[in-house]
């Protein structure tokens, strides 16, 4: 079956799975919003399992064991919208920041807000930070984990944009240890392209860095990290988690 077709198959099912998602989600949100979370895992399991089932796109996961039991805060690279679905799969109870224009969805965006996500004015300035912080306190106060991706916006595949203060002060105000995390997914699910190829996705999980370093001496770890080339940090031999 040609990439095109096994990518609209794949996009019937899952937006149409998130629209019936989306309305199940406002029903239940006046009665049980606590139940959201689930409806956001459910939502992330169904978009890896439709890839894999419609476009041949599997995950393998290298570094799980660098996930501490407790809250972390995740920085991870981001090349596509697969990065915005593999950590609710992943980490149990986890909190996206995410650009507040994705509150403007119709249902969707109303059930985000509800789930805890943390939506941020990408031009805001210092305001943009004070709710940061303030939000990310609230996140991880009831034990959830916090992805941020560090660039704000997604890159091509072996670009590493400017990294945004946001990492830093979430990083400060939370006490959490900062997980950076390589992946590949643009090779396959490229970030302005409606095919996805078959294949494999990376996700590399590289050891934390530990709360309490300096601002400067943070951000230099955490950029050398992340500019590191994904090959180089995925083993012939691995104790990986293939989903």
């Amino acid at each position: 079956m040609i990439p095109l077709l096994r990518s609209l198959l794949y996009s019937i099912v899952f937006y149409g799975g998130t629209f019936a998602m989306s309305l199940a989600g406002t029903v239940v949100l006046p009665f049980r919003p606590q139940w959201l979370l689930a409806f956001a895992r459910a939502w992330a399991h169904l978009g890896i399992w439709s890839a894999r089932v419609f476009c041949g796109v599997r995950v393998l996961v290298i570094g799980s064991e660098n996930l501490h039991p407790q809250p972390v805060l995740i920085a991870s690279r981001h090349q596509s919208a697969f990065d915005t679905m593999v950590w609710f799969t992943l980490l149990p109870n986890v909190t996206y920041v995410m650009k507040q224009e994705l509150l403007r969805i119709p249902l969707m965006g109303r059930l985000m807000a509800a789930a805890g996500m943390i939506a941020v004015d990408r031009d805001g300035g210092a305001r943009t930070i004070r709710t940061l912080v303030k939000d990310g306190k609230r996140a991880a106060a009831a034990g959830r984990s916090i992805v941020i991706f560090p660039e704000g916006t997604r890159a091509e595949p072996g670009a590493l944009l400017p990294l945004q203060p946001g990492v830093a002060a979430l990083a400060s105000a939370t006490g959490l240890p900062v997980v950076p995390v390589l992946t590949d997914s643009g090779m396959l699910w490229g970030r302005k392209s409606f095919v996805k190829h078959a294949g494999t996705i990376h996700v590399v999980i590289c050891p934390p860095l530990m709360p309490g370093l300096e601002r400067g001496k943070l951000m230099d770890e955490l950029r050398h990290q992340l500019e590191t080339e994904i090959h180089i940090k995925i083993p012939t031999v691995d104790k990986a988690v293939n989903q």
